[in-house]
C-alpha cells in the first residue's frame, strides 16, 4: 500500500525555545533598529509630503508627490520582507494584476499618474506613521524588560567588584536585612541569578510577542490586493488586432458557400 504524503505545514512564524532560537536575537536587533528607522521613515514621509504640497504651484510638487508615494510603497514592502525574513515566513506569490503597457507617445508623467493607487498610498502612509509610533513604544518596552533581567543576573558580579574596589555594599539594605533573613552573600547571589533568568525568559517572550504585533500591524500576512481587471481588458492588443483585421467575407476552404439566384 502506498502511504499518502502529509502536506507540508506552512511556517507560522512563532518562536519556540526562545533562549536558543536565532530568531529571538534577530528580533532584538530588529527592535533596536526600529527606533532610528521609524524616525527616518517618518521624516521622509512628512518632509516629502510637505515639499510636494508647497511646490505644487510651480508644478514640481506633483511629480514629487508621486515619487513620495512610490517611496512609501518601497518602505512598506522592505519592512514586510524584513519581518518575513526574520520569522522565516514564505514570501507571497506574485499577483496576477494586469499592468497595461504604456501607449506610444505617452510620457513618464502620465504613466506615473496611471499607476497611482490612492487607497494604497493612504494605507502606506498610515503604516509608516504606525511604524514610527510602534518603533518608539516597542523599543522602550524591550529595553526595559531585558535590562531588568540582565540587572538581576549581573548583580552578583557588580556587588563583588564594588566590594573589592570601593568597599561599597549595595546589598547591605536589601530585602533580606529588612525581613531579618540571615542569608549569606552566596545564597543571595543564587537567588538573584535565578530571578534574573526567569525575568529574562519572560522578557524574550515579550520581545517575540512584540514582533508578532508588528507583523499584524504591517499586514505581513495580508498583502495588498489591487483592483482586478476584467479578463476582456487583458487581451493583448496584437491578438485583438488579428480578429479586427480578419476579413468577414473571406471564404473558408472546404466549406460550401450558399447559392444565390438572381430574380
Amino acid at each position: 500500500m502506498k502511504t499518502k504524503e502529509a502536506p507540508a505545514k506552512a511556517p507560522s512564524g512563532k518562536v519556540h525555545w526562545v533562549f536558543f532560537n536565532p530568531k529571538t536575537y534577530a528580533t532584538i536587533l530588529y527592535l533596536l533598529l526600529s527606533l532610528p528607522l521609524g524616525i527616518i521613515y517618518f521624516t521622509i514621509a512628512i518632509t516629502g509630503l510637505a515639499l510636494s504640497i508647497g511646490l505644487t504651484p510651480i508644478f514640481i510638487g506633483i511629480p514629487l508627490f508621486f515619487g513620495v508615494a512610490k517611496l512609501l510603497n518601497g518602505i512598506v514592502n522592505f519592512e514586510q520582507g524584513l519581518i518575513r525574513q526574520i520569522l522565516g515566513l514564505p514570501h507571497p506569490a506574485a499577483s496576477n494584476t494586469y499592468h497595461p503597457q504604456p501607449e506610444a507617445g505617452r510620457n513618464w508623467f502620465m504613466g506615473m499618474v496611471k499607476g497611482f493607487d490612492g487607497a494604497l498610498f493612504i494605507r502606506n502612509l498610515l503604516l509608516v506613521v504606525l511604524r514610527f509610533v510602534t518603533g518608539i513604544v516597542f523599543f522602550v518596552i524591550m529595553v526595559t524588560v531585558i535590562s531588568l533581567g540582565l540587572g538581576f543576573i549581573t548583580l552578583p558580579v557588580v556587588h563583588i567588584i564594588l566590594m573589592n574596589e570601593m568597599q561599597i555594599d549595595i546589598l547591605e539594605n536589601s530585602l533580606f536585612s529588612y525581613f531579618h533573613i540571615d542569608w549569606t552573600y552566596n545564597q543571595q547571589y543564587l537567588l538573584y541569578v535565578g530571578v534574573g533568568l526567569v525575568i529574562s525568559w519572560i522578557a524574550l517572550h515579550v520581545v517575540n510577542g512584540l514582533m508578532q504585533i508588528q507583523r499584524r500591524i504591517l499586514y505581513v500576512d495580508q498583502p495588498y490586493q489591487q483592483p482586478s481587471v476584467p479578463e476582456e481588458a487583458q487581451i493583448h492588443p496584437s491578438l485583438q488586432s488579428l480578429y479586427d483585421d480578419y476579413p468577414e467575407n473571406q471564404s473558408t476552404p472546404g466549406m460550401m458557400q450558399p447559392a444565390y439566384r438572381e430574380p
